[in-house]
């Protein structure tokens, strides 16, 4: 155990949240899978949409633990845990403010939304502070944020934006997706609620879609209480196997990270690319904040292709990356965000948030570099003919 008694992050991963096996005392948790259960006499009446079956309950205290928050709730996917969230907190006449460069699923949801109820929006037009104070109005109640951000990787003020905010009384919400708890936790920097695509980092092989909320136990109790008449509660099954994948939550994105910096100094370095987006870069515009508020830059990278080079002939020739929809598995991944994420943007709207043809959102997997480099170059060089 390490000093005040706090286990360290791979035994929080391993150990925090298990189900114990008292009948046979296996080493695993074993897995629930009851849709019933009673509701006389015991201390707790469980039931799947209350987010409380056993697998569910001791999922959600792992979540915890490694956002360093009291609390948890775990959905069936990330935009289930970001639309919950909001609407827990917002209902007509409230007014929220976006940063401008966000997940293209939640821009939708927003723009879509949002209008029906009646609550009011703005995004900034950067992701400085200055911008989110210039759009407070009496009656703002949430700043969403996202950092870094998908898919230009830029990074927000953590602390800036959290005393802004409680000097409003405002709320802040976080889409932590991209840094995963391993290389940044929000709520040391005071911000309010955490939310996470846990489809990616948490869940790490490709084969589990889900989403999660940390926060205080009194922001998570008013998030339940909305969240179980939109019935997004993740089935058990799942919640077992992402409880198997977070065991190894450090040990993957270490070797993800590790990984992402020798790439992105590859990509940097290369003269077919024009530009590349990655916090851990010292060309980073953010560079030096990025260092103050993570504790590792990231496997997410992005990079755009010098002109002539075609983004989707690029990638029909990768052998071993693997152009893919989603994100942060073991294996290397590439997307083409104005086809995917942010196709739903018009082409002026893309534009304006610096979202170009040839931009490729790239991440980086656990294989060695040395292949994802020989596979990159052997892409661009047909791709070129």
């Amino acid at each position: 155990m390490k000093e005040n008694n706090k286990p360290g992050i791979n035994t929080i991963c391993v150990h925090t949240g298990e189900v114990k096996d008292e009948q046979f005392k296996g080493a695993v948790s074993p897995m629930y899978m009851s849709t019933s259960y009673a509701f006389d006499g015991v201390d707790v009446k469980r039931y799947p949409r209350y987010f409380n079956t056993p697998n569910q309950e001791m999922l959600c205290k792992k979540i915890a633990a490694l956002e360093k928050t009291e609390d948890g709730l775990i959905f069936g996917s990330g935009m289930a845990a970001i639309s919950a969230a909001m609407f827990a907190f917002l209902k007509s006449g409230d007014h929220v403010i976006i940063q401008q460069v966000i997940y293209g699923g939640t821009y939708n949801f927003i723009v879509s939304e949002f209008d029906k109820y009646g609550i009011e929006y703005s995004f900034t037009e950067s992701d400085t502070i200055e911008d989110f104070e210039s759009l407070i109005k009496d009656n703002t109640k949430v700043l969403y944020i996202e950092t870094p951000s998908n898919p230009l990787l830029g990074i927000t003020d953590l602390a800036a934006i959290s005393n802004l905010a409680k000097s409003k009384d405002i709320l802040t919400m976080i889409d932590n997706t991209f840094a995963s708890p391993i290389n940044q936790n929000p709520a040391d920097f005071g911000i309010d609620i955490m939310l996470h695509s846990a489809t990616k980092y948490m869940g790490g092989h490709s084969d589990i879609s889900a989403g999660a909320i940390a926060a205080s136990k009194e922001h998570i109790a008013h998030i339940w209480n909305t969240a179980i008449n939109f019935g997004g509660n993740l089935s058990d099954q799942t919640v077992w196997l992402l409880e198997r994948s977070l065991k190894t939550l450090n040990l993957r994105v270490k070797e993800q990270t590790k990984n992402a910096e020798v790439m992105a100094l590859y990509l940097e370095a290369n003269s077919d690319i024009d530009r590349v987006y990655y916090p851990g870069l010292k060309s980073h515009p953010q560079h030096e904040l990025a260092k103050k508020q993570m504790k590792g830059f990231g496997a997410m990278l992005s990079f755009e292709l010098t002109n002539g080079i075609d983004a989707m002939d690029f990638q029909n020739n990768l052998k071993l990356i693997k152009p893919s929809m989603s994100l942060a598995g073991l294996e290397s991944t590439t997307v083409s965000p104005v086809q995917t994420t942010h196709a739903l943007l018009s082409e002026k709207e893309r534009l304006e948030r610096g979202i170009k043809d040839g931009l490729i959102r790239f991440s980086v997997g656990i294989e060695e570099p040395k292949d994802l480099i020989e596979d990159i170059e052997q892409a661009i060089q047909k791709a070129k003919k």
